[in-house]
Protein backbone atom coordinates (compact mmCIF):
# COMPACT_ATOMS: atom_id res chain seq x y z
CA UNK A 1 0.00 0.00 0.00
CA UNK A 2 2.88 2.35 0.83
CA UNK A 3 4.51 1.65 -2.54
CA UNK A 4 1.16 2.13 -4.32
CA UNK A 5 0.57 5.45 -2.51
CA UNK A 6 4.06 6.63 -3.45
CA UNK A 7 3.43 5.74 -7.09
CA UNK A 8 0.10 7.57 -7.07
CA UNK A 9 1.71 10.66 -5.52
CA UNK A 10 4.38 10.50 -8.25
CA UNK A 11 1.76 10.25 -11.00
CA UNK A 12 -0.23 13.12 -9.46
CA UNK A 13 2.93 15.22 -9.21
CA UNK A 14 3.79 14.60 -12.88
CA UNK A 15 0.21 15.41 -13.91
CA UNK A 16 0.26 18.70 -12.02
CA UNK A 17 3.62 19.66 -13.54
CA UNK A 18 2.41 18.74 -17.04
CA UNK A 19 -0.83 20.68 -16.60
CA UNK A 20 1.07 23.68 -15.25
CA UNK A 21 3.47 23.52 -18.20
CA UNK A 22 0.70 23.36 -20.77
CA UNK A 23 -1.32 26.08 -19.07
CA UNK A 24 1.79 28.22 -18.70
CA UNK A 25 2.61 27.71 -22.37
CA UNK A 26 -0.82 29.09 -23.27
CA UNK A 27 -0.47 32.00 -20.84
CA UNK A 28 3.23 32.86 -21.06
CA UNK A 29 4.45 35.87 -19.08
CA UNK A 30 5.17 38.20 -21.99
CA UNK A 31 6.81 41.60 -21.27
CA UNK A 32 4.11 44.28 -21.34
CA UNK A 33 6.18 47.49 -21.37
CA UNK A 34 9.19 46.51 -23.47
CA UNK A 35 7.75 47.25 -26.93
CA UNK A 36 6.09 50.38 -28.26
CA UNK A 37 3.73 50.83 -31.23
CA UNK A 38 5.28 50.41 -34.70
CA UNK A 39 3.39 53.47 -36.01
CA UNK A 40 3.01 57.09 -34.87
CA UNK A 41 -0.76 57.14 -35.52
CA UNK A 42 -3.58 55.57 -33.46
CA UNK A 43 -3.72 51.83 -34.06
CA UNK A 44 -6.79 50.64 -35.95
CA UNK A 45 -6.78 47.13 -37.36
CA UNK A 46 -8.00 45.59 -40.58
CA UNK A 47 -6.80 42.14 -39.49
CA UNK A 48 -6.26 40.44 -36.13
CA UNK A 49 -3.82 37.76 -35.02
CA UNK A 50 -5.00 34.22 -35.69
CA UNK A 51 -7.64 35.38 -38.13
CA UNK A 52 -8.88 32.70 -40.53
CA UNK A 53 -7.18 33.16 -43.89
CA UNK A 54 -7.02 30.86 -46.93
CA UNK A 55 -5.03 27.80 -45.84
CA UNK A 56 -3.42 29.58 -42.87
CA UNK A 57 -3.88 31.61 -39.71
CA UNK A 58 -2.99 35.28 -39.94
CA UNK A 59 0.37 35.62 -38.19
CA UNK A 60 0.19 39.23 -37.06
CA UNK A 61 -1.80 42.46 -36.92
CA UNK A 62 -2.78 44.32 -40.07
CA UNK A 63 -2.61 47.98 -39.07
CA UNK A 64 -4.51 50.57 -41.09
CA UNK A 65 -2.47 53.49 -42.45
CA UNK A 66 -5.28 55.97 -43.11
CA UNK A 67 -5.72 54.66 -46.66
CA UNK A 68 -2.35 56.01 -47.72
CA UNK A 69 1.29 55.02 -48.05
CA UNK A 70 4.41 56.63 -46.64
CA UNK A 71 3.66 56.72 -42.90
CA UNK A 72 6.68 56.39 -40.61
CA UNK A 73 7.30 52.86 -39.35
CA UNK A 74 9.51 52.85 -36.26
CA UNK A 75 11.40 50.26 -34.27
CA UNK A 76 9.32 48.90 -31.40
CA UNK A 77 12.49 48.46 -29.31
CA UNK A 78 16.26 48.58 -29.68
CA UNK A 79 17.81 45.85 -31.78
CA UNK A 80 19.24 45.24 -35.21
CA UNK A 81 17.96 44.39 -38.70
CA UNK A 82 18.49 40.63 -38.96
CA UNK A 83 16.66 39.93 -42.20
CA UNK A 84 15.46 41.84 -45.24
CA UNK A 85 13.26 40.15 -47.81
CA UNK A 86 11.90 41.65 -51.02
CA UNK A 87 9.53 39.60 -53.14
CA UNK A 88 6.84 40.33 -55.69
CA UNK A 89 4.08 38.74 -53.62
CA UNK A 90 3.79 37.65 -49.97
CA UNK A 91 4.96 40.39 -47.60
CA UNK A 92 6.47 42.40 -50.48
CA UNK A 93 9.16 44.54 -48.89
CA UNK A 94 9.66 43.16 -45.39
CA UNK A 95 11.98 43.97 -42.50
CA UNK A 96 12.90 41.74 -39.54
CA UNK A 97 14.37 43.26 -36.38
CA UNK A 98 15.90 41.08 -33.66
CA UNK A 99 15.72 42.48 -30.12
CA UNK A 100 17.97 41.79 -27.09
CA UNK A 101 15.15 40.04 -25.21
CA UNK A 102 15.05 37.28 -27.84
CA UNK A 103 11.99 38.33 -29.81
CA UNK A 104 11.93 39.44 -33.44
CA UNK A 105 9.55 42.03 -34.87
CA UNK A 106 8.40 41.83 -38.49
CA UNK A 107 7.10 44.63 -40.73
CA UNK A 108 5.53 43.76 -44.09
CA UNK A 109 4.09 45.41 -47.22
CA UNK A 110 6.47 48.36 -46.87
CA UNK A 111 6.94 51.07 -49.49
CA UNK A 112 10.63 51.60 -48.80
CA UNK A 113 13.15 51.45 -45.98
CA UNK A 114 14.80 54.17 -43.90
CA UNK A 115 17.69 55.84 -45.83
CA UNK A 116 20.52 53.81 -44.29
CA UNK A 117 18.71 50.52 -44.82
CA UNK A 118 17.57 51.55 -48.31
CA UNK A 119 21.16 52.29 -49.29
CA UNK A 120 22.29 48.92 -47.91
CA UNK A 121 19.55 47.10 -49.86
CA UNK A 122 20.16 48.86 -53.17
CA UNK A 123 23.86 48.15 -52.92
CA UNK A 124 23.07 44.44 -52.78
CA UNK A 125 20.39 44.67 -55.47
CA UNK A 126 22.86 46.23 -57.88
CA UNK A 127 25.54 43.73 -56.92
CA UNK A 128 23.16 40.81 -57.59
CA UNK A 129 21.36 42.58 -60.45
CA UNK A 130 18.04 41.59 -58.91
CA UNK A 131 15.08 43.46 -57.42
CA UNK A 132 14.00 40.46 -55.33
CA UNK A 133 16.45 39.30 -52.69
CA UNK A 134 16.87 38.05 -49.15
CA UNK A 135 19.59 39.43 -46.88
CA UNK A 136 20.74 38.53 -43.37
CA UNK A 137 22.75 41.50 -42.04
CA UNK A 138 25.12 40.94 -39.14
CA UNK A 139 24.26 42.28 -35.70
CA UNK A 140 26.58 45.29 -36.05
CA UNK A 141 25.56 46.36 -39.56
CA UNK A 142 22.10 47.96 -39.23
CA UNK A 143 21.31 49.05 -35.66
CA UNK A 144 17.74 49.92 -34.68
CA UNK A 145 16.72 52.32 -31.91
CA UNK A 146 13.36 52.25 -30.20
CA UNK A 147 11.04 54.84 -31.76
CA UNK A 148 13.42 55.69 -34.62
CA UNK A 149 12.46 55.44 -38.30
CA UNK A 150 13.10 52.06 -39.97
CA UNK A 151 10.74 52.16 -42.97
CA UNK A 152 7.71 53.73 -44.62
CA UNK A 153 4.32 52.02 -44.85
CA UNK A 154 3.18 50.79 -48.23
CA UNK A 155 1.13 48.32 -50.22
CA UNK A 156 3.77 45.96 -51.63
CA UNK A 157 3.42 42.21 -52.11
CA UNK A 158 0.05 40.51 -51.74
CA UNK A 159 -1.47 43.43 -49.85
CA UNK A 160 -5.03 44.34 -50.79
CA UNK A 161 -4.62 47.97 -49.76
CA UNK A 162 -2.24 50.25 -47.85
CA UNK A 163 -1.41 48.87 -44.38
CA UNK A 164 1.43 47.50 -42.27
CA UNK A 165 1.56 43.82 -41.46
CA UNK A 166 3.16 43.60 -38.01
CA UNK A 167 4.37 40.53 -36.11
CA UNK A 168 6.28 39.57 -33.00
CA UNK A 169 8.01 36.18 -33.16
CA UNK A 170 9.75 34.12 -30.50
CA UNK A 171 13.20 32.54 -30.72
CA UNK A 172 11.78 29.64 -32.74
CA UNK A 173 10.23 32.02 -35.31
CA UNK A 174 6.72 31.26 -34.07
CA UNK A 175 4.41 34.31 -34.25
CA UNK A 176 2.75 35.47 -31.03
CA UNK A 177 -0.26 37.74 -30.67
CA UNK A 178 1.32 41.24 -30.31
CA UNK A 179 -1.49 42.24 -27.93
CA UNK A 180 0.15 40.08 -25.26
CA UNK A 181 3.05 42.56 -25.29
CA UNK A 182 0.94 45.60 -24.47
CA UNK A 183 0.14 46.64 -28.05
CA UNK A 184 -3.26 48.05 -27.19
CA UNK A 185 -6.16 48.09 -29.66
CA UNK A 186 -9.41 49.85 -28.65
CA UNK A 187 -12.23 47.31 -28.60
CA UNK A 188 -15.51 47.78 -26.77
CA UNK A 189 -17.64 45.70 -29.15
CA UNK A 190 -18.83 42.14 -28.75
CA UNK A 191 -18.00 39.52 -31.37
CA UNK A 192 -20.73 38.43 -33.77
CA UNK A 193 -21.99 34.88 -34.21
CA UNK A 194 -23.61 35.07 -37.62
CA UNK A 195 -24.56 31.45 -38.24
CA UNK A 196 -24.53 28.00 -36.65
CA UNK A 197 -24.71 24.47 -38.01
CA UNK A 198 -24.99 20.95 -36.60
CA UNK A 199 -23.18 17.96 -38.12
CA UNK A 200 -24.17 14.30 -37.84
CA UNK A 201 -21.61 11.49 -37.54
CA UNK A 202 -22.53 7.83 -38.02
CA UNK A 203 -25.28 6.00 -39.86
CA UNK A 204 -27.82 6.24 -37.03
CA UNK A 205 -27.16 9.87 -36.07
CA UNK A 206 -29.68 12.48 -37.14
CA UNK A 207 -30.77 16.06 -36.45
CA UNK A 208 -34.43 16.90 -37.03
CA UNK A 209 -34.81 13.66 -38.94
CA UNK A 210 -31.83 13.94 -41.30
CA UNK A 211 -28.11 13.20 -41.15
CA UNK A 212 -27.33 16.09 -43.48
CA UNK A 213 -25.95 19.37 -42.13
CA UNK A 214 -28.57 21.24 -40.12
CA UNK A 215 -28.54 25.03 -40.32
CA UNK A 216 -29.70 26.66 -37.10
CA UNK A 217 -32.33 29.37 -36.99
CA UNK A 218 -30.95 31.97 -34.58
CA UNK A 219 -32.81 34.78 -32.82
CA UNK A 220 -31.79 37.44 -30.32
CA UNK A 221 -33.50 36.96 -26.94
CA UNK A 222 -32.74 39.08 -23.87
CA UNK A 223 -29.26 39.93 -25.11
CA UNK A 224 -28.29 36.36 -26.00
CA UNK A 225 -28.50 34.50 -29.28
CA UNK A 226 -30.84 31.52 -29.05
CA UNK A 227 -31.32 28.86 -31.71
CA UNK A 228 -34.70 27.30 -32.34
CA UNK A 229 -34.93 23.98 -30.44
CA UNK A 230 -33.86 20.90 -32.39
CA UNK A 231 -34.31 17.18 -31.94
CA UNK A 232 -31.30 14.94 -32.38
CA UNK A 233 -29.87 11.52 -31.67
CA UNK A 234 -26.33 10.12 -31.76
CA UNK A 235 -22.92 11.72 -32.28
CA UNK A 236 -23.10 15.34 -33.38
CA UNK A 237 -20.79 18.32 -33.74
CA UNK A 238 -21.42 22.07 -33.65
CA UNK A 239 -19.95 24.74 -35.89
CA UNK A 240 -20.35 28.52 -35.94
CA UNK A 241 -19.48 31.45 -38.14
CA UNK A 242 -18.05 34.03 -35.74
CA UNK A 243 -16.18 37.30 -36.29
CA UNK A 244 -14.90 40.12 -34.11
CA UNK A 245 -15.63 43.83 -34.46
CA UNK A 246 -13.15 46.50 -33.31
CA UNK A 247 -13.61 50.18 -32.53
CA UNK A 248 -13.06 52.56 -35.43
CA UNK A 249 -13.29 49.93 -38.17
CA UNK A 250 -15.97 48.06 -40.09
CA UNK A 251 -13.82 45.00 -40.82
CA UNK A 252 -14.89 41.49 -39.86
CA UNK A 253 -11.90 40.28 -37.85
CA UNK A 254 -10.97 36.96 -36.30
CA UNK A 255 -12.09 36.02 -32.81
CA UNK A 256 -9.58 35.29 -30.06
CA UNK A 257 -11.26 32.45 -28.18
CA UNK A 258 -14.07 30.00 -28.93
CA UNK A 259 -15.54 27.61 -26.38
CA UNK A 260 -18.53 25.36 -25.92
CA UNK A 261 -20.32 23.93 -22.90
CA UNK A 262 -22.88 21.14 -22.64
CA UNK A 263 -25.21 21.41 -19.65
CA UNK A 264 -22.73 23.74 -17.99
CA UNK A 265 -19.65 21.57 -18.57
CA UNK A 266 -16.92 22.85 -20.88
CA UNK A 267 -16.23 20.33 -23.65
CA UNK A 268 -14.35 22.50 -26.15
CA UNK A 269 -12.07 25.53 -26.18
CA UNK A 270 -9.49 26.91 -28.57
CA UNK A 271 -7.45 30.07 -28.34
CA UNK A 272 -4.96 31.28 -30.94
CA UNK A 273 -2.16 32.78 -28.84
CA UNK A 274 0.68 31.46 -30.97
CA UNK A 275 1.30 28.76 -33.54
CA UNK A 276 4.03 27.38 -35.76
CA UNK A 277 4.06 28.00 -39.48
CA UNK A 278 4.51 24.24 -39.94
CA UNK A 279 1.04 23.56 -38.48
CA UNK A 280 -0.92 26.49 -39.85
CA UNK A 281 -2.28 24.65 -42.93
CA UNK A 282 -4.22 22.37 -40.58
CA UNK A 283 -6.62 25.30 -40.36
CA UNK A 284 -8.41 23.41 -43.13
CA UNK A 285 -9.52 20.90 -40.50
CA UNK A 286 -10.78 23.67 -38.19
CA UNK A 287 -12.99 25.32 -40.81
CA UNK A 288 -15.64 23.68 -42.97
CA UNK A 289 -13.61 24.05 -46.15
CA UNK A 290 -16.26 22.65 -48.48
CA UNK A 291 -18.92 25.02 -47.15
CA UNK A 292 -16.58 27.96 -47.62
CA UNK A 293 -15.92 26.85 -51.20
CA UNK A 294 -19.65 26.61 -51.93
CA UNK A 295 -21.06 29.51 -49.88
CA UNK A 296 -18.03 31.68 -48.91
CA UNK A 297 -19.01 31.17 -45.27
CA UNK A 298 -16.30 30.25 -42.73
CA UNK A 299 -17.70 27.84 -40.18
CA UNK A 300 -15.36 27.00 -37.28
CA UNK A 301 -15.90 23.50 -35.97
CA UNK A 302 -16.24 23.10 -32.20
CA UNK A 303 -14.85 19.58 -32.44
CA UNK A 304 -11.48 18.14 -33.42
CA UNK A 305 -11.30 15.66 -36.27
CA UNK A 306 -8.68 12.85 -36.27
CA UNK A 307 -6.43 14.54 -38.87
CA UNK A 308 -6.36 17.85 -36.99
CA UNK A 309 -2.87 18.50 -35.54
CA UNK A 310 -3.33 22.10 -34.41
CA UNK A 311 -1.88 23.13 -31.05
CA UNK A 312 -4.51 25.78 -30.26
CA UNK A 313 -6.79 23.65 -28.07
CA UNK A 314 -7.08 24.32 -24.33
CA UNK A 315 -9.97 22.13 -23.22
CA UNK A 316 -11.44 19.07 -24.91
CA UNK A 317 -13.97 16.50 -23.74
CA UNK A 318 -14.48 13.70 -26.27
CA UNK A 319 -12.73 16.00 -28.77
CA UNK A 320 -15.77 18.29 -28.69
CA UNK A 321 -18.18 15.70 -30.09
CA UNK A 322 -21.53 15.44 -28.29
CA UNK A 323 -23.41 12.15 -27.86
CA UNK A 324 -27.16 12.84 -27.74
CA UNK A 325 -29.19 10.15 -25.97
CA UNK A 326 -32.86 9.44 -26.50
CA UNK A 327 -35.12 11.08 -23.92
CA UNK A 328 -32.55 13.50 -22.51
CA UNK A 329 -32.36 17.29 -22.84
CA UNK A 330 -29.22 19.30 -23.55
CA UNK A 331 -28.40 22.96 -23.27
CA UNK A 332 -25.43 23.83 -25.44
CA UNK A 333 -23.69 27.20 -25.23
CA UNK A 334 -21.12 28.43 -27.72
CA UNK A 335 -19.15 31.48 -26.55
CA UNK A 336 -17.08 33.68 -28.87
CA UNK A 337 -14.61 35.96 -27.07
CA UNK A 338 -12.24 38.72 -28.20
CA UNK A 339 -8.90 39.68 -26.65
CA UNK A 340 -10.49 42.34 -24.44
CA UNK A 341 -12.92 39.84 -22.94
CA UNK A 342 -16.05 40.95 -24.82
CA UNK A 343 -18.23 37.90 -25.43
CA UNK A 344 -21.22 36.74 -27.43
CA UNK A 345 -23.12 33.60 -26.50
CA UNK A 346 -25.20 31.28 -28.66
CA UNK A 347 -27.61 28.95 -26.81
CA UNK A 348 -28.69 25.77 -28.60
CA UNK A 349 -31.44 23.73 -26.89
CA UNK A 350 -31.51 20.08 -27.98
CA UNK A 351 -33.98 17.33 -27.15
CA UNK A 352 -32.75 13.76 -27.53
CA UNK A 353 -35.23 11.88 -29.70
CA UNK A 354 -34.52 8.85 -31.85
CA UNK A 355 -36.47 8.98 -35.10
CA UNK A 356 -38.04 5.93 -36.69
CA UNK A 357 -37.00 7.05 -40.17
CA UNK A 358 -33.99 9.13 -41.27
CA UNK A 359 -33.62 11.16 -44.43
CA UNK A 360 -30.03 10.36 -45.35
CA UNK A 361 -27.66 12.62 -47.23
CA UNK A 362 -26.81 11.15 -50.60
CA UNK A 363 -23.19 10.01 -50.85
CA UNK A 364 -21.77 10.53 -54.31
CA UNK A 365 -19.79 7.39 -54.99
CA UNK A 366 -17.22 7.14 -57.77
CA UNK A 367 -15.02 4.26 -58.99
CA UNK A 368 -12.09 5.81 -57.10
CA UNK A 369 -12.03 5.60 -53.32
CA UNK A 370 -8.99 7.20 -51.67
CA UNK A 371 -7.80 6.45 -48.16
CA UNK A 372 -6.15 9.53 -46.71
CA UNK A 373 -3.14 7.70 -45.26
CA UNK A 374 -2.31 5.88 -48.50
CA UNK A 375 -0.52 6.84 -51.73
CA UNK A 376 -3.08 7.24 -54.51
CA UNK A 377 -2.50 7.39 -58.26
CA UNK A 378 -4.79 7.53 -61.31
CA UNK A 379 -4.06 7.26 -65.04
CA UNK A 380 -6.06 7.80 -68.20
CA UNK A 381 -4.61 8.00 -71.71
CA UNK A 382 -1.75 10.53 -71.62
CA UNK A 383 -2.58 11.87 -68.14
CA UNK A 384 -1.61 10.71 -64.66
CA UNK A 385 -2.09 12.21 -61.22
CA UNK A 386 -0.38 11.09 -58.01
CA UNK A 387 -1.23 11.99 -54.42
CA UNK A 388 1.35 11.31 -51.65
CA UNK A 389 0.29 9.75 -48.36
CA UNK A 390 -1.68 12.11 -46.09
CA UNK A 391 -2.53 14.51 -48.92
CA UNK A 392 -6.18 14.33 -47.87
CA UNK A 393 -7.55 15.02 -44.40
CA UNK A 394 -10.07 12.18 -44.65
CA UNK A 395 -11.07 9.29 -46.91
CA UNK A 396 -12.92 10.33 -50.05
CA UNK A 397 -14.67 9.10 -53.16
CA UNK A 398 -12.61 10.92 -55.77
CA UNK A 399 -14.13 12.20 -59.01
CA UNK A 400 -11.61 11.83 -61.85
CA UNK A 401 -12.05 12.08 -65.61
CA UNK A 402 -10.22 13.11 -68.76
CA UNK A 403 -12.00 13.75 -72.06
CA UNK A 404 -8.90 14.29 -74.16
CA UNK A 405 -8.80 18.02 -73.36
CA UNK A 406 -9.80 18.68 -69.74
CA UNK A 407 -8.70 16.75 -66.66
CA UNK A 408 -11.26 16.74 -63.88
CA UNK A 409 -9.70 16.41 -60.43
CA UNK A 410 -12.75 16.32 -58.18
CA UNK A 411 -13.48 19.97 -57.24
CA UNK A 412 -11.90 22.86 -55.36
CA UNK A 413 -14.04 22.20 -52.28
CA UNK A 414 -11.69 19.51 -50.98
CA UNK A 415 -8.55 20.83 -49.23
CA UNK A 416 -5.19 19.13 -49.61
CA UNK A 417 -2.29 19.10 -47.19
CA UNK A 418 0.38 18.00 -49.67
CA UNK A 419 1.11 18.70 -53.31
CA UNK A 420 -0.13 16.26 -55.90
CA UNK A 421 1.68 15.75 -59.21
CA UNK A 422 -0.29 16.10 -62.45
CA UNK A 423 1.56 14.82 -65.52
CA UNK A 424 0.79 15.09 -69.24
CA UNK A 425 2.58 13.14 -71.97
CA UNK A 426 2.98 15.48 -74.97
CA UNK A 427 4.76 13.06 -77.29
CA UNK A 428 2.05 13.59 -79.94
CA UNK A 429 2.46 17.37 -80.01
CA UNK A 430 4.26 18.89 -83.02
CA UNK A 431 7.88 19.71 -82.23
CA UNK A 432 7.30 23.44 -82.82
CA UNK A 433 4.62 23.53 -80.10
CA UNK A 434 6.27 21.46 -77.36
CA UNK A 435 8.30 24.34 -75.92
CA UNK A 436 5.23 26.55 -75.71
CA UNK A 437 2.79 24.08 -74.16
CA UNK A 438 1.83 24.75 -70.54
CA UNK A 439 -0.46 23.24 -67.94
CA UNK A 440 -3.27 25.58 -66.92
CA UNK A 441 -6.03 25.42 -64.33
CA UNK A 442 -9.57 26.35 -65.34
CA UNK A 443 -11.74 28.38 -62.98
CA UNK A 444 -15.55 28.33 -62.71
CA UNK A 445 -15.82 30.98 -65.43
CA UNK A 446 -13.63 29.01 -67.82
CA UNK A 447 -10.62 31.30 -67.43
CA UNK A 448 -7.17 29.74 -67.73
CA UNK A 449 -4.42 30.36 -65.17
CA UNK A 450 -0.86 29.20 -65.56
CA UNK A 451 0.10 26.26 -63.35
CA UNK A 452 3.84 26.25 -62.78
CA UNK A 453 4.94 23.79 -65.45
CA UNK A 454 8.04 21.60 -65.33
CA UNK A 455 9.44 19.76 -68.36
CA UNK A 456 11.16 16.40 -68.61
CA UNK A 457 11.65 14.84 -72.04
CA UNK A 458 8.17 14.55 -73.57
CA UNK A 459 6.32 15.07 -70.29
CA UNK A 460 4.96 18.14 -68.57
CA UNK A 461 4.09 18.11 -64.89
CA UNK A 462 2.93 20.51 -62.22
CA UNK A 463 2.78 20.36 -58.43
CA UNK A 464 -0.34 21.77 -56.81
CA UNK A 465 -2.58 21.62 -53.75
CA UNK A 466 -5.64 22.93 -55.61
CA UNK A 467 -8.12 20.46 -57.05
CA UNK A 468 -10.36 21.31 -59.99
CA UNK A 469 -10.07 21.26 -63.78
CA UNK A 470 -6.81 21.39 -65.71
CA UNK A 471 -5.85 21.45 -69.37
CA UNK A 472 -2.98 22.03 -71.78
CA UNK A 473 -2.62 25.34 -73.58
CA UNK A 474 -0.15 26.90 -75.96
CA UNK A 475 1.41 30.28 -75.22
CA UNK A 476 3.01 31.66 -78.36
CA UNK A 477 2.59 35.37 -77.63
CA UNK A 478 5.41 37.40 -76.14
CA UNK A 479 4.81 39.80 -73.24
CA UNK A 480 3.74 43.36 -73.99
CA UNK A 481 5.79 46.40 -72.92
CA UNK A 482 4.28 49.89 -72.84
CA UNK A 483 5.90 53.07 -71.46
CA UNK A 484 3.38 54.99 -69.36
CA UNK A 485 5.02 58.33 -68.51
CA UNK A 486 7.46 59.01 -71.35
CA UNK A 487 8.01 58.65 -75.08
CA UNK A 488 10.95 57.64 -77.22
CA UNK A 489 13.51 60.45 -77.78
CA UNK A 490 11.97 62.61 -75.03
CA UNK A 491 13.83 65.00 -72.73
CA UNK A 492 13.42 63.72 -69.16
CA UNK A 493 15.60 66.16 -67.19
CA UNK A 494 12.86 66.96 -64.65
CA UNK A 495 11.63 63.39 -64.31
CA UNK A 496 12.10 61.38 -61.11
CA UNK A 497 10.87 58.04 -62.48
CA UNK A 498 10.68 55.94 -65.62
CA UNK A 499 7.52 53.81 -65.66
CA UNK A 500 6.62 50.95 -68.00
CA UNK A 501 3.71 48.52 -67.96
CA UNK A 502 4.42 44.85 -68.70
CA UNK A 503 1.74 42.21 -69.26
CA UNK A 504 1.50 38.65 -70.53
CA UNK A 505 -1.54 36.95 -71.99
CA UNK A 506 -1.21 33.49 -70.42
CA UNK A 507 1.86 31.98 -68.78
CA UNK A 508 2.88 35.15 -66.92
CA UNK A 509 6.09 37.11 -66.47
CA UNK A 510 9.11 34.98 -65.56
CA UNK A 511 11.84 37.61 -65.63
CA UNK A 512 12.75 41.09 -66.76
CA UNK A 513 16.00 42.99 -67.17
CA UNK A 514 16.42 46.73 -67.54
CA UNK A 515 19.57 48.39 -68.83
CA UNK A 516 20.53 52.02 -69.42
CA UNK A 517 23.57 52.62 -71.57
CA UNK A 518 24.38 48.92 -71.43
CA UNK A 519 24.40 48.69 -67.61
CA UNK A 520 21.84 46.91 -65.42
CA UNK A 521 19.54 49.28 -63.53
CA UNK A 522 17.02 48.58 -60.78
CA UNK A 523 13.42 48.44 -61.94
CA UNK A 524 11.02 47.82 -59.06
CA UNK A 525 8.17 45.55 -60.09
CA UNK A 526 4.62 45.95 -58.78
CA UNK A 527 2.77 42.92 -60.24
CA UNK A 528 -0.64 44.04 -58.94
CA UNK A 529 -0.36 47.03 -61.29
CA UNK A 530 1.89 45.33 -63.86
CA UNK A 531 4.25 48.28 -63.39
CA UNK A 532 8.03 48.61 -63.59
CA UNK A 533 9.59 51.74 -62.07
CA UNK A 534 13.13 53.09 -62.30
CA UNK A 535 14.22 55.85 -59.92
CA UNK A 536 16.68 58.36 -61.43
CA UNK A 537 17.93 59.04 -57.88
CA UNK A 538 19.59 55.62 -57.85
CA UNK A 539 22.61 57.13 -59.57
CA UNK A 540 23.75 59.88 -61.89
CA UNK A 541 23.68 58.93 -65.57
CA UNK A 542 26.74 59.85 -67.58
CA UNK A 543 26.23 62.15 -70.56
CA UNK A 544 23.01 63.59 -72.00
CA UNK A 545 21.76 60.95 -74.39
CA UNK A 546 20.77 57.58 -73.00
CA UNK A 547 19.60 54.24 -74.35
CA UNK A 548 17.03 52.20 -72.45
CA UNK A 549 16.74 48.48 -73.12
CA UNK A 550 14.10 46.39 -71.35
CA UNK A 551 13.89 42.63 -71.90
CA UNK A 552 10.83 40.75 -70.62
CA UNK A 553 10.46 36.96 -70.72
CA UNK A 554 7.37 34.86 -69.97
CA UNK A 555 7.26 31.37 -68.49
CA UNK A 556 7.71 29.60 -71.83
CA UNK A 557 10.54 31.95 -72.80
CA UNK A 558 8.62 34.10 -75.26
CA UNK A 559 10.68 37.29 -75.20
CA UNK A 560 10.03 40.94 -75.98
CA UNK A 561 12.66 43.67 -76.08
CA UNK A 562 11.79 47.34 -75.82
CA UNK A 563 14.39 49.94 -76.82
CA UNK A 564 14.09 53.70 -76.49
CA UNK A 565 16.34 56.71 -76.16
CA UNK A 566 15.89 59.70 -73.87
CA UNK A 567 17.83 62.82 -72.96
CA UNK A 568 18.75 64.43 -69.64
CA UNK A 569 20.79 67.46 -68.67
Amino acid sequence: MIIFAAIMRRILSISIVLFSFLNGFAQANYPKDYFRSPLEVPLILSGTFGELRTNHFHGGLDIKTQQREGLNVVGIADGYVSRIKIQHWGYGKALYVTHPNGYTSVYGHLKKFAPEIEMYVKKHQYAKESYTLELFPKANELKVEKGKLIAYSGNSGSSGGPHVHFEIRDGKSNPINPMFFGIDIPDSQNPLIRAGVVYSFGDSTHVDGTNDIKELIIKNKNGNLVANPIEAYGKIGIGVNAVDKLDGALNNNGIFNLQMTVNGKKVYEHEVNTFSFAETRYINTLVDYERYYQKRQKIQKCFVEPSNKLSIYRALENNGYINIEDGLSYNIEVIAKDFKGNITKLIIPIKGKKADKIVKKAIEKTPHFFRAYEFNKLNKENVSVAFPKNSFYKDIYFDFDYDGKIVKLHNGGIPLHRNFTLTFDISDYPAKDKKQVIIASINKKGRLSYASTKRKDNKLYTLSRSLGNYTLAIDSIAPKISPTNFKDKQWLSKYRYLKLKITDNLSGIKSYRGEINGKWVLFEYEPKKNMLTYDFNDGKLEGNKHKLKLTVVDNVNNTNVYIATFNTK
